[in-house]
């Protein structure tokens, strides 16, 4: 049976299971960068910025709840990210990333209800290129094949890898959020599609929320979250769609979207009014300053006006000793 693009699941231990068999094979990365101990993306995929010469090890959990004991096979393979979805490449395909990184064991045999551990090397040469690199950890199962031939049945499940290379630190990431249109879906939902662009030198999985505000009669809804699943790599623009309550007036509302990839965020704002069908004109955004930098701002503020308060007082106080040495 041959093997196809894979879409690979935006976040989690990924799992996958046979026909009728009502256990799945599974698996998850146990290892998280340090310096990347505060991005959630870290915990679920292998993302890291490496030199060339840099050598890591990654450790990965793969559990079998099926009934039976199960070989696998484990491997690194090429992956893209095509029209806002990461795809693993069919079976083996290599590129850069995979012919550096290996995983051990390769082949384990799995008992039923038990869990094995493996640890992933990626190994960067010394001459390789500057650029962020994709790719897949696979744990592979396949069906022994029927007597008398016929199809063999292939399961995967795997972990991304974003892996960027080159000199100092990481590339930084980036991305603004240039509109948003009001549209119904076919079966009438308001939907909120944001168009999104990767302004950074590093590929984004996105997620977030929306809230409407200044509704018909003062009304407001949400937060509503974003459909998980889109990713952005490096330059391309996507969008990110928001399914909403039916039941919600048409508008106008003042809709406030909050998108997230990793630690990096970015809000925006556009009033927008959803179609009787179709969609509606892209409203472009204006986009609203981090919560940290108001903060900052209002703590410079108050910094100032009591730097101009001692200052005030500091001249008060020369020109009453001035007065009293007259």
């Amino acid at each position: 049976m041959a093997l196809g693009f894979a879409l690979i699941p935006p976040a989690g231990a990924a799992t996958t299971s046979a026909a009728g068999d009502p256990g799945s094979i599974g698996i998850r990365l146990v290892d998280e960068p340090v310096t990347s101990g505060d991005d959630p993306r870290a915990r679920v995929y292998i993302v890291d910025h490496l030199n060339p010469g840099t050598t890591i090890k990654r450790r990965i959990e793969v559990s079998n709840t099926t009934r039976a004991t199960t070989r696998l096979v484990l491997y690194a393979a090429a992956a893209n990210i095509v029209d806002g979805s990461f795809l693993g490449a069919a079976a083996h395909t290599p590129n850069d990333v995979t012919t550096w990184t290996t995983v051990i064991p390769g082949r384990p045999e799995v008992p039923a209800g038990a869990k094995v551990t493996a640890t992933v090397t990626i190994a960067v040469p010394e001459d390789a290129a500057p650029g962020e690199r994709y790719g897949v950890v696979w744990a592979e199962a396949r069906s022994a094949p029927k007597a008398g031939g016929g199809v063999t049945e292939v399961s995967r499940v795997g972990i991304r890898l974003y892996v960027s290379v080159g000199p100092g630190g990481p590339p930084a990431a980036n991305f603004s959020i240039e509109s948003l249109t009001a549209e119904r879906s076919a079966d009438g939902r308001p939907m909120v599609v944001a168009a999104v662009h990767n302004t950074g030198g590093r590929a984004l999985d996105m997620n977030g929320t929306v809230n409407l505000g200044a509704g018909p009669g003062g009304l407001s809804a949400g937060p509503f979250p974003a459909t998980l699943g889109v990713s952005l790599g490096i330059g391309d623009t996507e969008p990110v769609t928001i399914t909403l309550d039916r039941r919600l007036p048409s508008g106008p509302w003042d809709a406030t979207i909050t998108l997230r990839s990793g630690l990096l965020e970015r809000t925006a704002k556009a009033t927008i009014t959803f179609p009787d069908t179709g969609a509606a004109k892209a409203v472009p955004t204006s986009t609203s300053r981090p919560i940290w930098r108001e903060l900052i701002g209002a703590g410079l503020l108050v910094v100032l006006l009591a730097l101009a308060a001692l200052m005030l007082a500091r001249r008060a106080r020369i020109r009453r000793l001035a007065g009293s040495l007259a």
